[in-house]
């Protein structure tokens, strides 16, 4: 099996981003526009890094403060993701293509 180190990876190998923070609460994204949201940002795309770009949105209404989740989950991913824009097919493929070699 596979294991990504990145976002971009989890993107090319179909793997959905689930942030689970201390509450018990997680989401399920669409790698493709994340890794897009990352790049266009020129935010580091690794996992460790990016697991403090997330926060929990049920803790900061509580707790009026951003709580970062525990970890980052590659799993398969569903029509229930959260979808971000998705990049350009010129961009996708330009990244795939410089993944590849």
């Amino acid at each position: 099996m596979r294991r990504a180190t990145c976002l971009f990876e989890a993107a090319a190998w179909n793997y959905a981003v689930r942030p689970i923070c201390a509450c018990g609460h997680e989401a399920s994204f669409n790698p493709h526009g994340l890794w897009w949201h990352f790049h266009k940002r020129m935010w580091d795309d690794r996992l460790e890094p990016a697991r403090g770009r997330f926060w929990c949105r049920k803790c900061s209404l509580h707790k009026r403060r951003r709580i970062r989740p525990l970890r980052l989950e590659l799993s398969q991913q569903s029509q229930n993701d959260i979808e971000l824009a998705f990049p350009p097919e010129r961009e996708w493929k330009r990244a795939v293509s410089r993944f590849r070699s």
